[in-house]
């Protein structure tokens, strides 16, 4: 479920290019070492750095993609970073974006604690000026059940996130690099072939930083590189970060749609179906973004079909009660009873969701889902972020917010070991981040994987459970403000 909760930020009228490429493993480091033979080192480093010092950085953060982009600008923001020389590689050219008529297929729905980073760097200006669609409200219910939860705030004109297209976002955070260029370099098509990692001890011979190889044959030194190259993350596996991953067996088809009447349309509306969940996401008044994760052979068959039976399929997803069991709805309407008895302002008023007319021209994708997290986010002089580091089922939007998560919770510590007078690649306050942030993103990972198992079966008992559970989490509104805070962070 897209849980998310909100602030008032401003109201207004997310597309990683991951590059896999061979890397040769170099020596890897122990974790809780230093150059200098202490756990934190100091800022200065060692006499033993390499005579060309302009190729040494502070700081290279290996991805442009949202994720990386945000780490960069907000690195290039932080005052107590000033003066440090950080890089971005970036695979790709560097792009002119103008606002386009048609609306994009890759969406991120960003809750308010990616807006408040995103306004601290200053990009969420040029959103808001750009293009995006706040919502106040999100109705999820089962397709198998009448079984429904809704979230909003207590007053309703709170945005509870908003939907933004990647292009918007990642345009965004160009325009602030821009405006850091003294602070922070970006090198646009150039992709590392080859990390070579500092020794856990020094020698008078040895090198004390990360060295960086390009495709260009150019070599890079740096204090502390930091992984933000996408699930095939090869700073991830150049280190020996080991992953636990698994495929859904699922893809999600994507595409624009236009309803039948323009609305307000600031409801998210999510429905779980036996074969996955389908979403539709605000893109305007007239306009939304579908994301159906489906099995692979359905979405191959969704994306065969013409236009009109494609919009049908659609409304059909949305509307049809053909998975309702007569046990079910009794059950769970005597169990909602009981409830409106005992907790009468627990209970939320359904809504009907739009009706689709069309698809946008061209619109239609699908791409393959998955589960992956490393199981150590930083080693000695590196540290993961973003889907390097984690990867989830997109039934809760959380997959960009958790990596803006990191980015802010990463320039926090660093900011500090700047304060602090203290290296920035030593491993203690890069334990921190881990730390902190596995606390958070581990449960919100086995949350939305059971979510995903839970709601994958037809079976009575299971169907009985999850209705039973939805009518008593949604009749408690404590508990969903609770679970709607976790989710915004």
């Amino acid at each position: 479920m897209y849980f998310l909760t909100g602030v008032r930020l401003g109201v207004c009228g997310g597309g990683r290019r991951c590059v896999s490429v061979p890397c040769f493993r170099g020596v890897r480091s122990l974790r809780g070492f230093s150059s200098s033979g202490n756990e934190e080192g100091t800022s200065e480093g060692t006499a033993a750095a390499s005579s060309d010092t302009d190729s040494v950085y502070d700081v290279i953060v290996s991805g442009g993609g949202m994720v990386g982009t945000a780490m960069a600008c907000s690195l290039g923001f932080d005052p107590n970073l000033q003066g440090k020389k950080i890089l971005l590689l970036e695979a790709g050219n560097k792009k002119e974006f103008e606002v386009p008529e048609s609306y994009s297929t890759r969406v991120s729905s960003i809750n308010p604690g990616s807006a408040t980073l995103l306004s601290g760097i200053g990009a969420w200006d040029h959103i808001l000026n750009m293009r995006c669609k706040p919502f106040n409200r999100m109705q999820v219910w089962d397709a198998c059940s009448d079984a429904m939860i809704t979230f909003d705030k207590e007053n309703l004109e709170d945005e509870m996130g908003y939907v933004v297209e990647n292009d918007v976002v990642m345009a965004a955070l160009t325009k602030q690099l821009d405006a850091v260029s003294d602070q922070v370099k970006v090198q646009y098509r150039s992709r590392a072939v080859r990390y070579t990692w500092p020794l856990p001890y020094q020698t008078a011979e040895s090198n004390p930083w990360v060295q960086v190889e390009l495709a260009s044959g150019q070599q890079l030194q740096t204090k502390l590189l930091i992984g933000a190259d996408g699930p095939n993350s090869t700073v991830r596996k150049a280190a020996g970060m080991q992953t636990v991953q698994w495929n859904y067996e699922q893809s999600a088809v994507v595409a624009v749609l236009h309803l039948s009447e323009p609305t307000e349309n600031n409801v998210a509306w999510q429905r779980f179906l036996p074969t996955g969940p389908i979403a539709l996401l605000p893109l305007s008044d007239s306009a939304s973004s579908l994301v159906w994760s489906t099995t692979h052979q359905h979405a191959t068959d969704l994306l065969a079909l013409d236009d009109e039976s494609f919009v049908g399929a659609i409304n059909s997803a949305f509307w049809s009660n053909e998975n309702h069991s007569e046990l079910i709805h009794t059950a769970g309407t005597v169990f909602r009873s009981a409830l409106s008895l005992l907790m009468p302002s627990g209970t939320s008023p359904r809504q009907l969701p739009p009706s689709v007319s069309r698809v946008g021209p061209k619109s239609k994708a699908m791409f393959p889902l998955g589960l992956g997290h490393a199981s150590e986010y930083i080693r000695y002089r590196v540290a993961l972020i973003g889907d390097a580091a984690h990867r989830v089922h997109p039934l809760a939007g959380q997959g960009v917010n958790l990596g803006f998560g990191d980015v802010a919770c990463l320039t926090r510590h660093l900011s500090q070991a700047a304060f602090d007078g203290r290296d920035l690649g030593a491993t203690r306050h890069l334990l921190e981040y881990e730390t902190e942030r596995q606390r958070h993103n581990l449960p919100m990972m086995a949350a939305i994987d059971i979510l995903k198992r839970l709601y994958s079966t037809k079976m009575a008992p299971f169907v009985l459970l999850r209705t039973l559970g939805l009518q008593a989490t949604s009749a408690v509104p404590p508990l969903k403000e609770q679970i709607m805070a976790f989710a915004s962070k």
